[in-house]
């Protein structure tokens, strides 16, 4: 087993996990697995630019991270960045930057490589269970973009959306700076309207509706998880391979539309980060369900970085 760095930051969020992995046997002995709501996304899709103000939230993670890595000792670190990256014009400080924190230059990938990665962390363990039929239908709802990827061991087909839970919610429901309280009807409808799009794009390349198991992951399919489960705090082992149906998803969406910030902000398995943008997410995720007919998802807690971290292995 090799000690690895994986580092996935994306339009909301950034992650580390530092682990022993096996590439075999598709086993991962952590030792670190961390997140951070750094926002690297903001104002992306308006205005086409990191901010600066992103750019310095995600080089102080990059600094504490980089602590971490070196008081485990990883023989190797690979730093993936996702949506926000791929669409700004000034990327390249974002990269010169990771580079002199981290001493690695961060991959602005595809969102193929991207649903590549998602698949196989998310189903690397699923392989041999008989209650889990495939083909998988993988869903990763991030800040920016969707990846849609269907495949038995491997992929078959994969497509990544410009749909996700930061862009949905500064394109439809921020006003004046600020997300509506609760937000609006007219931005719920919006948003749905362009999640239909986005589901049609992904249909051109991916047979959606022939998978026998959804699997979903990222922050938006497991802070709904939690709330399903009526988790008074956040935990990871009881979400991870936890069940959602449909019904408890169209549930917790229309409650979620219907609430204030303070109300959402009193969840108790709720991340501060994901409190305005959690509407957002949970429209995505319900239109899915509804397009691909599954009657539940099944939630995974192991998603890209786990992918990344078995390439590095």
């Amino acid at each position: 087993m090799t000690r690895v760095a994986a580092i996935d930051c994306g339009t909301n969020s950034i992650r580390l996990l530092v682990a022993d992995a096996d590439p075999v046997t598709g086993e991962l002995v952590e030792y670190a697995r961390r997140m951070e709501i750094v926002r690297l996304g903001q104002g992306v899709d308006r205005t086409g630019r990191l901010a600066p103000e992103a750019l310095e939230r995600t080089f102080a993670a990059c600094r504490t991270y980089a602590a971490v890595i070196e008081e485990h000792g990883a023989e190797r670190i690979r730093f993936v960045a996702t949506s926000a990256s791929r669409d700004a014009e000034n990327r390249d400080d974002f990269v010169r930057g990771v580079r002199d924190i981290l001493g690695v230059e961060p991959e602005v990938i595809s969102g193929d490589q991207e649903a590549a990665f998602s698949f196989t962390g998310a189903t690397k363990e699923l392989t041999g269970r008989d209650d889990l039929a495939k083909p998988y239908l993988v869903v990763d709802i991030g800040g920016g973009s969707t990846e849609f990827v269907v495949g038995d061991d491997r992929v078959s087909a994969a497509r990544s959306v410009d749909i996700g839970c930061v862009r949905l919610t500064e394109r439809h429901l921020v006003r004046e700076g600020v997300v509506g309280d609760p937000p609006s009807p007219e931005g719920a409808e919006a948003i749905r309207a362009d999640v239909a799009a986005a589901l049609d794009l992904a249909e051109e390349t991916v047979p959606i509706g022939s998978a026998a198991t959804l699997v979903g992951l990222a922050g938006t399919v497991t802070t709904v998880a939690a709330i399903a489960l009526g988790l008074e705090e956040y935990d990871s082992a009881a979400i991870h391979h936890s069940r959602v149906s449909l019904e408890q998803v169209r549930e917790i969406t229309a409650r979620l539309l219907a609430s204030t910030h303070a109300e959402r902000a009193a969840i108790g398995a709720m991340h501060p980060g994901r409190v305005d943008v959690i509407p957002s997410g949970a429209l995505i995720l319900q239109a899915v369900m509804e397009r691909t007919g599954a009657r539940e998802i099944v939630v995974s807690e192991h998603d890209i970085l786990d992918g990344i971290a078995f390439s590095l292995a």
